[in-house]
């Protein structure tokens, strides 16, 4: 009788441990501390994108570097000369001004609250939800990481990734080829830079080196990315419709005109083609697993209860 009335006390006490130091996030984390703060984010992205709605995809994709590295923890904000947006991979995010001008708002609204990390994410959502996709819940809850090196940023997924390498490092984090899919069609908005893709559309001889890609595409490339041109220049990752989240990605795909070598193998792979074809005849289909595997990928290392901090400055010099 002794050991079980014990063992229920060790139950109440571990209960006790849960609800201080956090298991996770959740929906509403801050519905009581700071009831606005989606409000506060969604439209200060909102006014951000009406002047430029390239943040959109710049936000989209800085949220995914960030929890590429470490977890979701907002460590990709941190400025300084080796911090990760220093990184190669990371020099060309856009959007920090968008985290920031939210988090100015936020910290008179509510100091000391909101964590950067959960900006992110929520600004993340609402970039998807502003170019035409669907929106969803974001669990929240999210802290801080101290920690941003250059030097971690060296498992993000590459443009020249075969799928075995992209399953691989998705693996990593516990999501599936599905969410690998759903999660690469956010290509269906933004741009990539030329040279990542002159390797593809040209050999020495000037002519096309992919002999898989749509070959009456090919010229439509070169044009917009000269052989001896800037590498720098960028075109959108989907061709016709770059500013709208919408399932012309998968339809690109299917045609063979993926910008990307790591986009182009979804379709040219027999694992992943099915569910390039499912995504690209239901867009229902697509947005839900989309959310799906966003709110998955936002939880990956996510710091909560004592871990971490809540920021007062986003872009904070690490």
């Amino acid at each position: 009788m002794g050991l079980v009335r014990f063992f229920c006390s060790f139950l109440v006490f571990l209960s006790c441990l849960i609800a201080v130091y956090g298991q996770g996030t959740r929906i509403g984390f801050y519905s009581t501390t700071c009831p606005n703060a989606e409000t506060i984010v969604q439209t200060t992205v909102a006014s951000h994108f009406g002047s430029d709605p390239r943040v959109a995809p710049g936000l989209l994709r800085m949220h995914n570097h960030d929890c590429f590295v470490q977890g979701c923890d907002g460590s990709v904000l941190l400025s300084g000369p080796n911090s990760e947006r220093t990184a190669g991979a990371n020099v060309n995010l856009r959007g920090f001004e968008v985290i920031d001008d939210a988090k100015t708002q936020l910290e008179a609204a509510c100091p000391g609250v909101v964590s950067c990390a959960d900006i992110l994410a929520l600004a993340a959502r609402d970039s998807v939800s502003l170019t035409n996709g669907q929106s969803w819940q974001v669990p929240t809850g999210r802290r801080d990481g101290r920690v941003s090196l250059a030097s971690n940023v060296n498992n993000l997924p590459s443009p020249s990734d075969s799928l075995a390498i992209q399953q691989r490092k998705f693996a990593a984090f516990r999501l599936n080829t599905r969410d690998l899919v759903a999660l690469v069609g956010g290509h269906t908005i933004g741009t990539a830079a030329c040279g990542f893709i002159t390797n593809r559309i040209f050999n020495s001889t000037g002519n096309t080196a992919d002999p898989t890609m749509d070959q009456t595409f090919v010229p439509q490339l070169q044009r917009l990315c000269p052989q001896n041109g800037d590498g720098s220049a960028r075109l959108d990752l989907d061709t016709g419709s770059g500013n709208t989240f919408d399932t012309s990605y998968f339809i690109n795909l299917s045609r063979n005109r993926g910008i990307l070598q790591s986009d182009h193998v979804l379709w040219t792979n027999p694992t992943t083609r099915p569910i390039v074809q499912e995504f690209m005849t239901s867009g229902s289909n697509f947005n839900v697993q989309f959310a799906r595997s966003m709110v998955k990928m936002s939880n990956i290392g996510v710091k909560t209860g004592r871990n971490g901090e809540i920021r007062r400055v986003c872009s904070a010099v690490n």
